[in-house]
């Protein structure tokens, strides 16, 4: 049995030299010709797929933490989420600072948020495609990019301005870096992998850390050393990684309290409690940010409870489990291949197992999930059939190899079938029966004995494993399109119920247009320095983002943090800091309950869409018109 192995070029030899005006898109000598033009053509989906109507899908809260961060370098170098800097952001600043710059430059607007995540979204395809290609060979890496860049998960969290864009795309120059330690011996490349590594945990903290065993373990698995160096190597650059993933923190920590905001997320200022439990391991056993937020505003919502099929089925199964059967048998065959002494095969299957595999276990462990959290796993799914396609070509001739090909599709186009909703949102008639066809004449055509082709068998065999990948990627392709179809974004999953959608457009807070609130609520303010006071930053935020009027926000994102205290909001309200007061009409926070008992309630009116709450408002200070 033959071993993966990269590719040379198939190409030839080049006469002369190209133009300068076509030599960027020419496959450099070592690829084929066909390698580059395909990965641009890629490249160029991608960024439609991204960028297409994406400006409706902003995560609200973060990107009021974004206004007023690039509004006064005070906010960002703290991450301050309010104008006035009382309290910070929830999650650690990395991707914010990135899109704060962004508007600084371009001006407040939609895509001034967006556009670094269509690029980086961009750039991950790019840098899938070299990581792969450098360990498997180039017919490897255009898989997973073209995997990559259909991924519905992947597309839905690029429409939007959600920091885990900013973090994959780190990790993947993470596993380039340690590509690079790997072929060339080089600490330098590990420190750099390390580097990397720790600021993407400056974009979204500790699961930036669960693709650490996947880069030790390919080193440990492909480089050319004893194990004691290597273990000695691994354990410097994870030096590197606690320093850097850790400078921001111990900066803040070390900034006396009284000129920095409050540290959303904990109950004592601490950023490290905000990283490690409320963002960390409190995700395991405990209520997560969402759950308590939504239960602070009277809010319901379902949620999917952890379990080992939980990523498998219903709407979290929707975002990336069309593929995840193919992927765990692609690592099973790439295992057994890996057998007969190939480092690099090896070291490939090490890094992207292991990556998918701590992933799987990790969300499925969760208390609660977010759909966009889900893209994480793209990427070693992508490289996992990339891999296996490549293999499989390999061994195109070999009867044992076909027939395990044409059970893969089988099995795949089976449980893509199971998976499809019968009705929702983007939901394609017919797509069952299409798919079922184009599995049947895949599998038929892989039974047939290679040998009886004769000189055919060559464009034959490759035929018949792109009418294996027409089947595979069918659903995914339609997820990703009927997404971008109906302008979903991440808190989106293909073909959810109407409902569903409707919630989803609410959270992010896109359906609350407070534009035509604003002129009745700068009346009610009287010129006072801040607009009002709410409970929550996420009732906030809309407020923030669309006026850049300092909003108090009560108990920050969950509405549960000690900031600002009872006697902090007594001495605003007597000073004329703000009149009015948005909150919950059922209240057991003291702080609000005070407010509900001492000042004057307005008439509030309500919305009966779906996952919009109830709120109550209140005039603190002497009524309008008095």
């Amino acid at each position: 049995m033959r071993t993966l192995r990269p590719m040379a070029s198939v190409s030839g030899t080049r006469r002369g030299s190209p133009t300068r005006v076509r030599a960027w898109w020419l496959s450099p000598e070592d690829q084929p010709g066909w390698a580059r033009p395909a990965l641009l053509g890629l490249t160029v989906v991608a960024g439609f797929l991204y960028a297409w109507r994406a400006y409706g899908n902003l995560e609200i809260y973060y990107a009021a933490a974004v206004r007023s961060m690039s509004m006064s370098w005070h906010d960002f170098v703290f991450a301050a989420f309010d104008p006035a800097g009382t309290i910070s952001v929830d999650k650690l600043p990395g991707a914010f600072w990135v899109q704060a710059l962004s508007v600084r430059v371009f001006g407040l607007h939609p895509w001034a948020l967006v556009a670094p995540q269509v690029v980086a979204g961009m750039a991950s395809v790019l840098v899938l495609y070299r990581v792969v290609r450098r360990l498997s060979g180039a017919l490897a890496g255009i898989v997973a990019a073209g995997v990559l860049v259909l991924s519905p998960a992947t597309v839905l969290l690029n429409r939007g301005n959600i920091p885990d864009t900013l973090m994959i795309l780190l990790l993947l120059l993470a596993a380039d870096a340690a590509v690079s330690a790997i072929l060339s011996g080089r600490l330098r490349s590990l420190i750099v992998a390390g580097i990397l590594v720790g600021l993407a945990f400056q974009a979204k903290m500790i699961e930036a850390w669960l693709v650490l065993p996947a880069l030790a373990l390919a080193y440990l698995a492909g480089a050319r050393d004893s194990v004691s160096r290597k273990l000695a190597r691994l354990a410097a650059a994870g030096l590197v990684v606690a320093a850097v993933s850790l400078s921001w923190m111990v900066f803040v920590s070390l900034w006396p309290a009284s000129h920095r905001p409050y540290v959303d997320g904990s109950n004592d200022n601490s950023v490290f409690h905000q990283v490690f439990v409320y963002n960390g391991f409190g995700r395991i056993d405990q209520a997560s940010p969402n759950q308590l937020l939504t239960k602070a505003i009277g809010l319901s919502l379902g949620s999917t409870r952890p379990g080992w099929d939980r990523l498998l089925s219903g709407v979290d199964g929707h975002d990336t489990a069309w593929l995840i059967p193919a992927a765990l048998v692609a690592l099973v065959a790439c295992l057994l291949a890996s057998r007969r002494g190939d480092r690099l095969m090896r070291a490939a299957t090490a890094m992207w197992g292991t990556w998918l595999i701590v992933l799987l276990i990790v969300f499925s462990a969760s208390t609660t999930i977010n759909p966009y959290y889900l893209a994480a796993l793209s990427p070693a799914i992508a490289a996992l059939l990339g891999m296996g396609v490549a293999l499989a070509w390999q061994q195109r001739a070999e009867p044992a190899a076909r027939r395990v090909v044409a059970a893969t599709v089988a099995v795949t186009c089976a449980y893509a079938i199971w998976l499809l909703p019968s009705q929702g949102v983007g939901v394609i008639a017919g797509l069952p029966e299409v798919v079922g066809v184009i599995g049947v004449a895949a599998v038929a055509a892989l039974l047939i004995p290679a040998g009886t082709l004769g000189r055919a068998g060559a464009s034959a065999g490759a035929l018949t494993l792109a009418l294996a990948a027409v089947a595979v990627l069918a659903v995914p392709a339609a997820a990703s399109i009927s997404v971008v179809a109906k302008r979903f974004g991440p808190f989106d999953t293909p073909f959810e119920g109407a409902g569903d959608s409707a919630i989803a457009r609410n959270l992010g807070g896109v359906a609350t247009k407070t534009e035509a609130l604003l002129p009745a609520i700068e009346t009610a303010a009287r010129n006072q320095p801040d607009l009002m006071a709410t409970q929550t930053s996420a009732v906030a935020a809309p407020f923030i983002y669309d006026s850049g009027r300092e909003v108090v926000p009560i108990g920050g994102f969950t509405g549960t943090i000690p900031e600002p205290s009872g006697a902090q909001l007594r001495s605003m309200i007597a000073k004329g800091d703000f009149h009015l007061v948005i909150q919950s009409p059922a209240v057991t926070d003291p702080r609000l309950v005070g407010i509900a008992q001492r000042c004057f309630a307005l008439p509030a009116a309500s919305s009966a869409a779906p996952g919009t709450p109830r709120f109550a408002a209140y005039y603190c200070g002497r009524p309008p018109g008095l």
